[in-house]
This record gives C-alpha cells, sequence and structure tokens, in this order.
C-alpha cells in the first residue's frame, strides 16, 4: 500500500463486498426505505431502540460499493449509542463529505468511517455514501414512504 488512500480503499471494498449487518431484522421498532435514483441504490435499514438507544442496527438492499460500505460501516458504528451520539455521529461524517467541515477530520468522532473523506472529491459518490444515514434519520422519525436522495 503507498498511502492512506490504499488502506481506506481496501476497507470501503472489503465491507462493499462483505457488508456487516446485512440482514433483514424481524423485531426492529423502526425501519425505512432510501433510494438513489441517480445511480439505483436502494436500502432497507432496520433499528431496534430500547428507550433512546440503538440496541441493533441491520439493512438489505442492493447498491455500489460505497453505499454498501457506508451502510455496513454506519450499523456498526450506531450499535449502542444515543439518538444525541447518532446525531453527533451523522453531522461531522456530513461535513467530512460535503467539505464543510473547515478543518481537520474528526476522526475521533468519526473512527472507521473516516474512509470515506476520499469521497468529497466525487461528489456524485457523496449521495452514495449519505444514503444510509438519510434512511437512518427517517427510520428514527419514522418517516413514512421512501427517502429519496436525489
Amino acid at each position: 500500500m503507498n498511502d492512506i488512500r490504499d488502506l481506506y480503499q481496501e476497507v470501503i471494498l472489503d465491507h462493499g463486498t462483505r457488508p456487516r449487518n446485512f440482514h433483514p431484522m424481524k423485531d426492529a421498532s423502526h425501519q425505512a426505505e432510501g433510494f438513489n435514483p441517480l445511480c439505483g441504490d436502494r436500502i432497507t435499514l432496520y433499528l431496534r431502540l430500547e428507550g433512546d438507544r440503538v440496541l441493533e442496527a441491520s439493512f438489505e438492499g442492493v447498491g455500489c460499493a460505497i453505499s454498501k460500505a457506508s451502510a455496513s460501516l454506519m450499523t456498526s458504528a450506531l450499535k449502542g449509542m444515543t439518538r444525541e451520539e447518532a446525531e453527533t455521529l451523522f453531522t461531522k461524517f456530513h461535513e467530512m463529505l460535503t467539505g464543510e467541515r473547515g478543518g481537520p477530520i474528526a476522526e475521533e468522532v468519526l473512527g472507521k468511517l473516516a474512509v470515506f473523506s476520499g469521497v468529497c472529491e466525487f461528489p456524485a459518490r457523496v449521495k452514495c455514501a449519505t444514503l444510509a444515514w438519510h434512511t437512518f434519520h427517517a427510520a428514527l422519525e419514522r418517516k413514512e414512504g421512501t427517502v429519496s436522495i436525489a
């Protein structure tokens, strides 16, 4: 590997081809559908909350490696978090992808999600990486219908 980008690409490919938490959840307390019409990515996100805490998170669907890897890493990161912690994580992730951070990547907050830092250089791929996150918000708020991020 030549640099950190090679490692990041390897992590994204690993999670994209062998996503974690990739299964339906029968006892989900929250669920939402997401769709990216620009590339055809589709996701169903499942959550099981107890009070304000995410106990379990899983997903199923079809999409590109970035979309699947983002959902895989997101569902792993969310487990055990409170809504407030999850909102903070979403904000930092979104800032990183859209270039709104105005400073260094908050790796201490993002953890493994920092592998998506290079996605901001490809604006069309930002929607692939954020589909799972917008679907997560819809699930938390129990929004009806499919989240579309065109």
